[in-house]
């Protein structure tokens, strides 16, 4: 820090920080809410739009036709027609859906007059929390907190049939780019996945023997480039090679393909198209009017084939333009030019939950997950009215995790899964989750490494370890993700920077040394992009076509080429002055702050992006040497003057995505700005995400640990939420005196984590201690626990619904059934009310009935004309307690879901201490078990008489180079000392050297080690012990939910063996491995009995003479018992026996005597 002395003067780091504040407000689950809200406001109606209209074939007068769709508010339907707003924690409580109805407004006809119904409802769409149409927005904590919602909850998440289920974020290669890459066998290709609201489509380009074809699915077999050409209407060669360029390499390279166009005799557009006719795989589209094979050949060309481009009227213009980008493109990378790499950042696209939703919802391919669905539901309304109305009621539900679309075959699985609710971090840790669409079987470095581009987008340390690790990612700290943007201004504002239309160009501009194409990455879902021509006067750059060949040589120094990623918009000579103006205008606010603009040397091109699923994070401007933002506007924002947005709008911060930080000079600190300097980071911690920025000098650490901290923080006990308490959750952990660290960090603070806590500050001694600290064990001090150490609550839920069935008889709940003798209830109805429910506060053991519910034996109709039993019989069907220590009843809860079914559900309570076996672990990746509990009088302690919590072995620090948590236990002890709170934030925090001055000043040791006397002998300790506060959590992996043992038990019913796993209370299985060894020994007897004697031995009758199984001492083959013996062999080899007999092979066991 002091090397920002200079600029900032005196503040305090927390001052120096509060830029970051203000950027959490935007929340870590911003980008979710973003999403959803843009895709239930402006996308659900772009698909409306797209399909709005119905005509009928039977009557060509009749026409249904959408004026307008919009979601409502959160409801649910108690009886016919009557709903009522309801609050989430509701639909937690009795399994409902938080949906909204989607309504739409239409106009149609009936005879002849028009009929306009408003507000008609079409289907349920689930919300998310804190999304714009969600009851908890824009309320104050209070508010929130009447609602029984936490108010530090994220929101992000939709609440499925009572279940709290998050879309984790997918991601994508992007979409409409042309990549270059090179197969195994090394040769050259490029592709292109196009995608609109209409069609998706992905294009390739290969090379076979020197010549280039065009690959798409709808072609059998590879069409030449050079035919594709001349179908879209270049028919002359000079114009090709003008387009792909003139250069003498690459004219060569193209030579091939054009002789391949004259060997097959194709000179004319017509000649082409009739080509391309016949390698159109035809789709037989029953109905509709028949097509020549040349007309299909042009739709083919227009719609299918680089489908983003846009075709008006048969104008290929643009497409062959783009289609020459592609073909250089491919010519170069043979040359020098690098092939593009796959896992690099700016090539990627992260699709989100709106996104998501858009593809669950269906309309055809919107480039967003939910809008998918919603388009699929909408097409079907074609054919019948009454159908469609079925099929999208029941539409949007995401209970399953594995999405399916069945227009193209797009299964998807695992885009939801169920929040996991085990700690405050755990939930946080899910919504900034990334998963990638690879396999995790297969062995590939290249996506699992640390990318460069990933630095400050991604959190280099949070991955899981095993199969998953570098595929799962998460966002760091000040991520933000882009969401589609609007590109008509974009557009007219680079028309007027002086970039050319590509239309107006002859082509062999394209490939003049100083031309900068320009690029266009738009959304995917929008109009053509050309729908509104713009009169562009070309007059500032001479036209030029108009130029003759002595000028065009002039020309050639000074063109550059403008692209634009998706769609190619013109050329442009003065690149720089295009990027640098377009800047400007972005600080200034015309074009929306998260549209990037980038150039690309060695493709010559400027991109300009506005697409959505970009990563991007914002930076402090720069201008000749001196950061923008100065002491005065951090007072302002500190006191609440300004807002984060101001900073943005007043051009003193600014947001770059990926490709724009390639040309950017970012530097890390104040004193590091040069005079090339444009931008200067924020604050260095925020390139780690939540989970890493729990963990104090993380700087100071071997990497590998701080990775496993990432894993173990969501594992770790505490606080989920202020509403815990509310909360009816299938499995919920709590720490019952949960506190904060002693040494924090600004994460921590940014995220509350320190409002909901997770762990203890224990003291720690670091000595050896009676050899039960072997291998990272701890010993633990008997007096902490018996004050409430490490003590947990097991929450765990049960519930029953009570149904009425279809012959009007119905579930009930009968009340506890007496002993003859006492009249008491009998023992396992012990706990059950009057009501036949179990009452709140009872202690229920192993196999007692918490619910005595009965249902009835005959639930269907009965047929016509049979007899109608007169009472109904009923059977009992029980909800009783499984666990193997006793529970309490906390609370019973009973409502109705929303099939008006009654539903009970009760809540149970553990309350367990720290016992041997137990798992802690400290913020450092230290995870150790409880070894040994010992009693406070056998504890050493300190001259000043404290006794340490917990006992550490010393040798877990020196292999595993934590140096953060010895720093850690320094400003602890310091903070403790002075009754403050010490920061430990990456890449900066408290001083070693002025924590040191601090114990110092209180008369403690500057190294942190005390004068230790043994409890035990009573005689001092040889060695000065390190003893100090850590910051400890309890892990949800206790002994009591692992230790499994059995002498005899319950079978499986198939083979008769034991069964397998402890919550069937299952035998150990002597597997393969295990059998060998005892081979190896020659224990041969053992090994008959662990796998038949004590498995699953079985006696049976063989017959001697025909070698097959006999019955009860009788053969029926031989029809004789005369040569009948009697084995014991393994029931499930009696089995197999008898399955292969069943198949038609008879296997006949050769019997001899075993004394012969």
């Amino acid at each position: 820090m002091e090397v920002l002395g200079g600029e900032f003067g005196d503040m305090t780091p927390q001052e120096l920080a509060a830029p970051v504040d203000t950027i959490e407000v935007k929340g870590l689950v911003k980008q979710h809410i973003d999403s959803f809200n843009y895709f239930i406001n402006v996308e659900i109606k772009k698909i409306m739009k797209a399909n709005e209209k119905i005509t009928s074939d039977a009557d060509p007068m009749w026409y249904l036709k959408y004026l307008n769709i919009y979601v409502g508010m959160p409801d649910v339907e108690e009886s016919f027609n009557v709903t009522r707003p309801v609050s989430p924690h509701e639909c937690r409580l009795r399994d409902m859906t938080y949906s909204a109805p989607i309504t739409v407004d239409i106009e149609y006809t009936r005879g002849s007059q028009r009929i306009i119904r408003n507000a008609l409802p079409i289907g349920r769409m689930p919300i998310m929390l804190r999304s714009s149409n969600c009851v908890l927005t824009g309320k104050t904590p209070l508010e929130v907190s009447k609602l029984n919602e936490c108010p530090l909850d994220p929101g992000g998440y939709f609440i499925v049939k009572g279940q709290e289920k998050v879309i984790l974020i997918q991601e994508q290669l992007s979409k409409n780019r042309i990549i270059v890459e090179q197969d195994r066998k090394g040769a050259v290709g490029a592709s292109v996945t196009s995608s609109t609201h209409e069609k998706k489509s992905r294009t390739n380009m290969i090379v076979k023997q020197g010549r280039f074809y065009l690959k798409h699915n709808t072609l059998s077999e590879d069409a030449p480039i050079a035919i594709i050409f001349k179908g879209m209407g270049v028919e002359s060669d000079q114009e090709i090679v003008q387009m792909i360029g003139t250069e003498e390499h690459v004219m060569a390279s193209f030579g091939p393909s054009l002789e391949e166009c004259q060997k097959a005799q194709i000179f004319t557009q017509t000649q082409a198209l009739r080509y391309l006719g016949n390698k159109v795989r035809r789709q037989r589209m029953w109905g509709g009017p028949k097509k020549t094979k040349m007309e299909e050949a042009r739709e083919l060309l227009a719609s299918l084939i680089l489908t983003h481009v846009p075709v008006k009227e048969f104008n290929f213009r643009a497409k062959c333009i783009y289609l020459a980008v592609m073909v250089r493109r491919v010519i170069l990378a043979q040359g020098g030019n690098k092939v593009d790499d796959r896992d690099y950042y700016g090539n990627k696209r992260l699709e989100l939950a709106g996104q998501a939703w858009w593809r669950r919802t269906g309309t055809l391919d919107g480039g967003q997950l939910l809008s998918l669905l919603f388009e699929d539901l909408f097409k079907k309304f074609n054919s019948e009215l009454k159908k469609i109305a079925d099929q999208i009621i029941p539409q949007a539900e995401s209970s399953s995790g594995n999405w399916s679309l069945k227009r193209f075959k797009m299964d998807r699985q695992g885009v939801t899964q169920v929040l996991s609710r085990l700690s405050f971090i755990s939930a946080l840790g899910m919504m900034t989750r990334i998963s990638s669409q690879f396999e995790k079987t297969r062995k590939v470095s290249g996506p699992r490494s640390l990318q460069p581009s990933q630095w400050g987008m991604l959190c280099p340390s949070d991955t899981p370890e095993g199969e998953a690790c570098g595929l799962v990612k998460n966002l760091a700290l000040m991520t933000h993700i882009t969401t589609d943007m609007e590109d008509g201004p974009i557009i007219k504002l680079a028309f007027n920077l002086g970039v050319e239309d590509v239309n107006l160009l002859c082509g062999e501009e394209l490939s003049y040394p100083s031309v900068f194409l320009v690029f266009l990455n738009e959304a995917e879902h929008r109009v053509p992009l050309f729908s509104s021509r713009l009169s562009v006067s070309l007059d500032m750059n001479k036209p030029l076509q108009a130029a003759g060949s002595h000028q065009r040589r002039r020309f050639r120094a000074e063109y550059a080429l403008m692209l634009i990623v998706g769609n190619i918009l013109g050329v442009i000579r003065d690149h720089q002055k295009l990027v640098s103006t377009f800047r400007l205008m972005r600080r200034a606010g015309f074009i929306n702050e998260f549209v990037s603009i980038s150039t690309n040397l060695t493709d010559r091109c400027v991109y300009i992006s506005s697409d959505g699923g970009r990563l991007c994070r914002p930076y402090i401007i720069v201008k000749r040497g001196q950061p923008m933002v100065k002491n005065k506007h951090i007072e302002d924002l500190s006191q609440g003057y300004r807002t984060f947005e101001d900073f943005l709008h007043e051009g003193l911060v600014e947001y770059l995505d990926v490709n724009e930080e390639n040309d950017c000079q970012i530097a890390l600190y104040e004193h590091m700005i040069n005079k090339d300097t444009t931008h200067l980071e924020i604050e260095p911690f925020t390139l780690l995400g939540v989970c890493a920025g729990l963990i104090p000098y993380p700087h100071h650490n071997q990497s590998p640990r701080n990775t496993y901290q990432c894993a173990m923080g969501k594992q770790a006990m505490g606080t989920i939420g202020y509403n815990q308490r509310n909360r009816i959750d299938t499995l919920m952990y709590l720490l019952a005196y949960p506190q904060k660290p002693m040494v924090k960090t600004r994460t921590i603070e940014l995220i509350d984590f320190e409002k909901l806590p997770a762990g203890q500050n224990a003291t720690i001694a670091v000595m050896s201690y009676s050899g039960y600290d072997i291998e990272d064990a701890l010993i633990l001090n008997k007096a902490s626990l018996d004050r409430g150490f490490g003590r947990c609550l097991v929450y765990k839920n049960a519930k029953c619904t009570l149904r009425r069935y279809t012959n009007q008889t119905f579930d009930k709940v009968m009340g506890p059934m007496l002993d003859a003798v006492t009249r008491k209830p009998i023992w396992r109805h012990n706990i059950l009310d009057a009501d036949g429910i179990c009452s709140p506060g009872e202690k229920v053991e192993n196999k007692q009935v918490l619910v005595n519910k009965s249902m009835p034996t005959v639930t269907q109709a009965p047929l016509e004309g049979s007899t109608q039993p007169g009472q109904p019989q009923y059977r009992d069907v029980p909800v009783s307690y499984k666990g193997s220590t006793d529970s309490y009843v906390e609370k019973v809860m009973i409502s109705s879901n929303a099939e008006d079914a009654f539903l009970i559900k009760i809540l149970l309570r553990q309350t367990r201490r720290p016992e041997i076996g137990d798992k802690f672990s400290s913020r450092h990746g230290q995870k150790g078990v409880c070894g040994l509990i010992v009693p406070q009088e056998d504890m050493p302690f300190c001259d000043t008489g404290i006794c340490p919590d917990v006992i550490m072995n010393p040798h877990g620090y020196p292999s595993r180079m934590t140096v953060g948590k010895l720093i850690e236990l320094l400003a602890g002890k310091a903070g403790v000392l002075d009754g403050r709170f010490h920061y430990g934030t990456a890449f900066g925090g408290s001083k070693v050297k002025d924590v040191c001055e601090d114990l110092v000043r209180h008369g403690y040791n500057y190294q942190g080690k005390d004068f230790v006397t043994s409890g035990i002998t009573g005689e001092p300790l040889e060695a000065y012990i390190y003893f100090g506060p850590v910051y400890y959590q309890k892990l949800k992996h206790m002994v009591l939910d692992k230790m499994h043992a059995r002498a005899r038990g319950p079978r499986a019913v198939l083979t008769r063996q034991p069964t397998e796993g402890r919550s069937r209370d299952g035998g150990l299985r002597l597997g393969e491995m295990e059998r060998d060894c005892l081979i190896g020994y020659g224990a041969s007897m053992l090994l008959l009995e662990r796998l038949m004697i004590s498995s699953d031995a079985f006696e049976v009758d063989v017959c001697g003479q025909c070698g097959l199984l006999g019955y009860s001492g009788w053969c029926h083959y031989c029809k004789s018992s005369c040569h009948v013996s009697s084995l014991r062999i393994p029931y499930a080899c009696k089995l197999l026996f008898q399955e292969l007999q069943s198949m038609n092979i008879i296997p006949r066991l050769k019997l001899a005597r075993y004394n012969e």
